[in-house]
């Protein structure tokens, strides 16, 4: 779910170097691109009513790339948020969530330095404002390591990496001081050596997208098993403004725990002109904390000068408690 903040200014968005956004804006050997986020999200009714309250949120990110050669290049981003230090106190803060350098040689591109592996895509891809929040709890943030990305042409693309949890200075925050990252803290993956890996192969086959992932976290300080992971996902567009989209992500030994994890994704979004209709299932099955159903019905309308409006309603119930949320928010892309 959206980030709850109290109000903020921020500057970026998510940004891939490997697929540069259609709001990039180019100047010479320097690309860059971003989004600003603002909103508003309620919990307004819960069978504990002690979950019940509101807040504005703002957030937002800024990436680039600097063209040092036509095959090397540094890239970089940027995150504005709501951060919380090891005490539990938030604030508003700046800090690196990619930072590195990109080589790119036929059919094959390499990134070194703090990287975004990839695995599975519905915590970035999934439509509506509550469309990622389950799917987000798996993401693959703020890694320091090396990918590769090997185009195979009609069967597709492979993408590898080695990496760590952030360890080093650029795990802090500027601004709100939220802490630099520690192995000593534990946690799978966050083990300071590159003993953590990804892999994942996707294809598209006309309207339709698919892809499976695997990856291992080795444990960490404390834990007590290491976590192994598989992801898959299918995507199709009807071609009458109807697309659809589903992943599913399963997990042993989940976060270096004793746990199994289950996850899914269910996606639909309707685009009539410039508005966009959305709705979302979402499940996830913790064996020690019990199971999260989320339904959400969304909508976003894009006004003429590139601004999106949207909002949702959703309905969570996590072991049992129940809630119903909205949100609304505006998002500013930057670069045109």
């Amino acid at each position: 779910m959206s980030k709850t903040l109290t109000a903020a200014l921020a500057l970026g968005a998510p940004f891939a170097i490997l697929a540069p956004a259609a709001m990039a804006q180019e100047t010479g050997r320097f690309t860059w691109d971003g989004e600003v986020e603002i909103g508003y999200e309620s919990t307004f009714d819960s069978t504990v009513p002690a979950n019940e309250g509101d807040s504005a949120y703002a957030s937002g990110e800024f990436n680039g790339a600097f063209a040092l050669t036509d095959s090397l290049s540094v890239f970089g981003g940027l995150t504005f948020e709501e951060v919380e230090d090891a005490g539990g106190n938030t604030g508003y803060g700046f800090y690196f969530h990619e930072l590195g350098l990109q080589f790119e040689t036929g059919a094959a591109t390499f990134q070194i330095g703090k990287v975004h592996p990839e695995f599975g895509t519905a915590w970035d891809s999934a439509a509506g404002f509550y469309g990622s929040a389950l799917a987000e709890d798996y993401e693959l943030s703020e890694q320091i390591g090396a990918l590769a990305s090997v185009d195979l042409g009609a069967a597709g693309t492979l993408s590898m990496g080695v990496f760590y949890a952030d360890d080093t200075g650029l795990s802090d925050s500027i601004g709100f001081n939220r802490g630099r990252n520690s192995s000593s803290f534990g946690g799978a993956g966050n083990t300071g050596e590159l003993n953590n890996a990804a892999l994942q192969w996707s294809n598209e086959w006309n309207d339709t997208f698919g892809y499976v992932g695997l990856r291992y976290l080795s444990a960490g300080v404390g834990d007590v098993d290491d976590e192994t992971g598989i992801v898959a996902g299918l995507g199709h567009s009807l071609g009458n403004g109807l697309d659809l989209f589903g992943e599913v992500a399963a997990f042993d030994g989940y976060g270096g725990t004793t746990d199994d994890a289950t996850y899914a994704t269910l996606n639909a979004a309707y685009a009539i002109g410039q508005l966009t209709l959305s709705g979302t299932y979402a499940m996830r099955d913790l064996s020690s904390a019990g199971r999260t159903d989320l339904v959400s019905i969304g909508a976003e309308y894009e006004l003429a000068n590139g601004l999106t409006l949207g909002g949702a309603l959703a309905r969570v119930d996590e072991a049992g408690v129940e809630d119903t949320l909205l949100g609304v928010n505006l998002v500013i892309p930057l670069g045109s």
